[in-house]
């Protein structure tokens, strides 16, 4: 069975990282106060767990971390190339803003970048007999 979608495409759509079908977030919307945080339980299509054990999340922290380095080495490279005579104020100003304005997605990011690290690709088998034949 050939994949429906890469792995890139599996992730920035929040998709099960095992089929590539279920959705990791109930709402899709990262932007939703009231439910950034809620996550199904399992995967819809093929059962895997979006938490494999408790505490699981706490290394997507490191990611969240290298995803603000990110953004802040981005802002900084920008403004030294676009607007070098910026003062450093203006510039922390608009670091803090986008970091603020982007924590949502990358809260989110870091969970499916987590779990993508760690489960595999693998479609049920159900799923690879139905096409073979």
């Amino acid at each position: 069975m050939q994949k429906s979608e890469s792995k890139f495409t599996a992730i920035m759509k929040g998709k099960c990282p095992k089929c590539y079908q279920g959705q990791m977030f109930k709402n899709k919307n990262p932007y939703n106060p009231k439910t950034i945080l809620d996550m199904n339980e399992k995967c819809d299509n093929c059962g895997q767990e979006f938490t494999p054990e408790p505490g699981f999340y706490y290394g997507a922290m490191y990611v969240s971390y290298a995803l603000g380095v990110a953004v802040f080495v981005a802002v900084i490279v920008a403004y030294l190339v676009l607007a070098p005579e910026s003062s450093p104020g203006i510039m922390f100003a608009t670091v803090v803003g986008a970091l603020l304005i982007l924590a949502p997605v990358s809260f989110r990011l870091s969970r499916k970048l987590w779990l993508h690290i760690f489960v595999k690709y693998d479609p049920p088998k159900e799923k690879l007999s139905s096409t073979k034949n």
